[in-house]
């Protein structure tokens, strides 16, 4: 038998024994290394005199700077932030650019356009909305979509167009596949909502949906135990309180026409406030 036959037939010994690998080149006596082992462990650990601890000196860190008195968000937050930004815009077109140079919201990197405001900046009526859909995306106007030609026709219902309101939303940016916002969200691009409020100064804030009633009037309540009712509403740089109230958003009547009927209670109530020159409480 040659040599290459007898590693062969060794070979072949070894797959009908169960050997699939080759672990050492010399036997090794494994129990007595298990022994060398737990006997190791059973010993104990040398003891090391500690190192001693030297005190280094660091210079004190320096406080952060304090929000104003009238917010409790960190330094750094994007919500602060934005209020700091908003409150030192003087006009709607720098406010404009501002919301659009803000970077803090991480809806702009998947939104097409900015959607600010539309409409008479000197009108007694402002309407707000939740977020632009699509069709708002795509144009960078609010409410031109379905839901927004309903709004068109409810305002001609009560003698108004787009000239004579003002229409916005709470935020500027659409939400990816119109997901609701979050509250986060929502807390970051409020101030620039304010903002708008207080540059305008309407005399009626009409809120569209529980999104934006609930935001903005800072209650718990659905939109169908908020809609019909008035409310004061202010900011802390407001002198006085602005009328608010909130009904079905135009894109709610699409999918519930029956729910027209309460809308249009709501905005006679509405047309009567603005004939009667009535103010807030």
């Amino acid at each position: 038998m040659s040599g290459d036959q007898a590693i062969r037939a060794l070979l072949e010994w070894y797959t009908l024994a169960g050997v699939d690998q080759a672990i050492d080149n010399t036997p090794r006596d494994r129990y007595r290394e298990a022994a060398n082992t737990l006997s190791a462990a059973a010993k104990p650990p040398a003891t090391t005199e500690p190192e001693p601890i030297v005190a280094r000196e660091t210079a004190p860190a320096s406080p952060p700077p304090m929000p104003p008195t009238d917010t409790l968000l960190p330094p750094g937050d994007a919500t602060w932030s934005a209020q700091e930004i908003a409150a030192a815009c003087t006009s709607l077109d720098q406010l404009a650019a501002a919301v659009r140079a803000f970077d803090g919201c991480a809806l702009k990197r998947t939104a097409t356009n900015t959607v600010i405001g539309d409409g008479n900046p000197e009108a007694a009526l402002m309407i707000v909305g939740e977020a632009p859909g699509a069709e708002e995306d795509r144009q960078g106007l609010p409410f031109v979509g379905p839901a927004g030609r309903l709004l068109d026709r409810m305002l001609a219902a009560i003698g108004l167009d787009r000239s004579a309101v003002y229409i916005t939303n709470m935020l500027p940016w659409r939400p990816p596949g119109n997901r609701s916002p979050t509250a986060e969200e929502l807390a970051i691009c409020q101030p620039f909502l304010e903002r708008q409020v207080e540059l305008i100064a309407p005399r009626i804030l009409l809120l569209v949906g529980g999104i934006a009633a609930k935001a903005l009037l800072n209650r718990r309540e659905g939109i169908t135990r908020l809609r019909g009712q008035w409310f004061p509403f202010s900011t802390p740089r407001m002198e006085g309180t602005v009328q608010a109230t909130a009904t079905f958003h135009p894109a709610y009547l699409l999918r519930t026409p029956s729910a027209k009927r309460e809308v249009w209670r709501d905005l006679l109530d509405i047309e009567d406030k603005m004939k009667s020159g009535e103010t807030a409480p």
